[in-house]
């Protein structure tokens, strides 16, 4: 029977937000919350519609309003995730300043603390922590929001391809959702079910090349749900590896982020400000088109994925053994990759030589 309503969470969200996401669209157009190319880091041609979150808001929301257990946590999860919607579509629209913005976030966070998601200690290994749990105290709160507002933010800032930051969610909450099953935890199996649907709905209007923008209506929304899910039912539900497990399933948003942080710090410029120096932007430099830059990074999120799925299910040692094989695989594939370019690069020079020469 779990399996029938694990199934229906995810088709009724895929079906609302495949469905509405033309008619946000057009609204889009309407509201003038258009993205324009000009700036550097903007690899599109073509003014974009955006507020395509809403869309993925939308089948999310149904799909849980249907099937799953409206409990004080989800409650607290839709309330909150209102608030982080209701931001992004002000800034979808307006450009809102970056500190108006994380107040939006940090509002959001406190909703979710308020109905008791909170992390009052976090598991670790013996050889960090002798009695294997770090009980956080007065820190539970703020780290709570500190967490929240992280991830939240983490996928705001890879949102810069078409499909990536939908794509490396759906790759998060198909994780998750194995792990709530491994678990037994039903309700964050039908919510994580309900938003791998969501967007994977919105990913058709999404991929390269796009025809909508989720903006940062859904960026921060996916993240915002993503840190939530991950308080409810990871860092509670195993006693050695709690405090690694989020961290791999959102390692790639993590990383970026972390490494924004150093790259502005070290710059001297702002924290909040954009740039050009995410890591699909390095890739795309290095001569990858845009769907083989999100097909790397996919590539990523899947390993790390799997790597925290056999943490759980088989232990520290295998996880870390599969790690290491598809890192080498990668690594290879990679070399290959460029081997090729560099030999089809010197073909189509040789070529432009010789017809220079005649």
């Amino acid at each position: 029977m779990l399996s029938f309503t694990i199934i229906f969470s995810f088709l009724i969200a895929f079906a609302v937000a495949f469905a509405t996401t033309p008619f946000v669209k057009e609204l889009a157009k309407k509201v003038g919350a258009v993205d324009n190319p000009g700036e550097a880091r903007r690899v599109h041609k073509t003014p974009i519609p955006l507020l395509g979150g809403l869309a993925i808001f939308y089948g999310f929301v149904v799909s849980l309003l249907c099937l799953c257990d409206i409990d004080m946590s989800v409650r607290g999860m839709i309330l909150g995730s209102l608030v982080i919607v209701i931001t992004g579509i002000f800034d979808d629209i307006y450009s809102l300043h970056p500190l108006v913005k994380l107040a939006g976030q940090v509002v959001a966070a406190i909703i979710i603390v308020l109905h008791g998601i909170i992390i009052y200690r976090i598991s670790m290994p013996t050889v960090i922590a002798p009695s294997g749990v770090v009980e956080l105290g007065y820190l539970a709160v703020p780290i709570t929001v500190i967490w929240i507002v992280a991830v939240t933010n983490a996928v705001n800032l890879i949102d810069g391809l078409d499909g990536l930051a939908a794509g490396v969610s759906s790759i998060a909450s198909m994780t998750l959702f194995c792990i709530a099953l491994i678990a037994s935890e039903n309700n964050i199996a039908l919510i994580t079910a309900a938003l791998a649907g969501a967007c994977f709905g919105f990913l058709p209007y999404n991929f390269n090349p796009a025809k909508i923008f989720m903006g940062d209506t859904g960026a921060m929304f996916l993240g915002f749900i993503l840190s939530t899910v991950s308080i409810m039912g990871v860092f509670k539900a195993y006693a050695v590896i709690s405090f690694i497990v989020p961290f791999l399933v959102l390692g790639l948003p993590l990383f970026d982020t972390g490494f924004a942080i150093f790259r502005r710090m070290k710059n001297h410029k702002p924290i909040m400000g954009a740039d050009r120096g995410h890591l699909h932007h390095k890739l795309l430099d290095m001569g990858f088109t845009q769907r083989q830059t999100v097909g790397i990074l996919y590539l990523i999120c899947t390993v790390l994925g799997l790597s925290a799925v056999v943490l759980i299910g088989a232990g520290a040692i295998r996880a870390l053994v599969l790690v290491l094989i598809i890192i080498v695989a990668m690594i290879i594939a990679f070399i290959i990759i460029r081997k090729n370019d560099d030999k089809k690069s010197e073909e189509i020079k040789d070529e432009v030589d010789e017809n220079e020469q005649n």
